[in-house]
């Protein structure tokens, strides 16, 4: 998870100021940025938590993934992100994944005043058409839809519906897995804020219970899914309390592109429709 990443709840419109204050541009590369609209994760992250990269690997069938999640980021003095946001994954059938997060959503410019409330929705389905073999890669799809439910005129949404399209590849081999891909965004539809996304992560479970990896992705588009246009990466882990219970974290920033500082930490809550029979059955 990503990812996103991958912060959802940045407008363009900030975004060009910010980057017009740290990087000097012409009009032209100026106007191009301002219309370049991760995953989603805020806007949310079109990441695999606790990464922006995502991968192809559904839910498991009738069992759920429950985030409770903050994503932050610092791009030219200004700190954005969701405090909190929820996110949902259940497996409706096998290999087939779906997908919710409703963000709460805040910025607080280095000018002017902070702003809190609810963000954009963002509806997915995650699809595993290739299972990994000896010498073949899991392969999925997870398109993702952003729904304009937050305030574009407080900074707490993007005001336009969005889309993101990847294809995601996966393969692990004894305690590594490697996982990762690109998507084409799509923004309001219109062809003319579009964007793209690419990038790779590298996991190790170091310990039974302890996971943790790196990240690298680039984006070729400005867009409000993610935080910054250019280079980025991310170092995090995956902290397994118990079955069910889980911790997660990740930080990074920009190599080439305006990101102070970007971070990523969510308790994860994983369980079965068993759970609901034994809920009943107490009652």
């Amino acid at each position: 998870m990503n990812l996103t990443g991958t912060i959802r709840c940045l407008q363009a419109m900030k975004r060009e100021r910010i980057l017009n204050s740290i990087f000097p541009l012409s009009a032209s590369w100026t106007a191009a940025l301002a219309a370049l609209a991760l995953l989603g994760i805020v806007g949310t992250a079109h990441g695999g938590p606790p990464f922006v990269t995502d991968d192809p690997e559904p839910v498991d069938y009738q069992h759920w993934e429950f985030y409770v999640a903050s994503q932050d980021s610092k791009l030219g003095g200004d700190w954005s992100g969701t405090g909190p946001h929820l996110e949902l994954n259940y497996g409706v059938v096998p290999d087939v994944q779906l997908h919710l997060i409703a963000p709460l959503v805040y910025d607080v410019p280095p000018d002017g005043s902070a702003r809190y409330g609810y963000g954009d929705t963002e509806l997915g389905v995650k699809y595993r058409f290739v299972q990994e073999t000896n010498y073949v890669p899991q392969i999925g799809i997870f398109p993702l839809l952003e729904l304009p439910t937050g305030s574009a005129h407080d900074n707490l949404g993007n005001g336009h519906w969005q889309a993101f399209l990847p294809l995601w590849l996966q393969k692990s081999w004894g305690s590594w897995t490697a996982y990762g891909g690109g998507g084409y965004g799509v923004n309001d539809f219109s062809g003319s804020k579009n964007w793209g996304f690419v990038g790779a992560v590298l996991q190790k479970q170091v310990l039974p219970k302890l996971a943790i990896g790196a990240e690298v992705y680039h984006q070729t588009a400005y867009q409000t899914d993610f935080p910054n246009t250019g280079t980025a990466f991310n170092v995090g882990l995956v902290l397994d309390l118990s079955e069910r219970h889980h911790l997660l974290f990740s930080a990074g920033r920009s190599i080439d592109g305006p990101v102070d500082f970007q971070c990523y930490v969510a308790y994860q809550f994983t369980f079965d429709n068993s759970l609901f029979h034994f809920w009943n059955h107490g009652h």
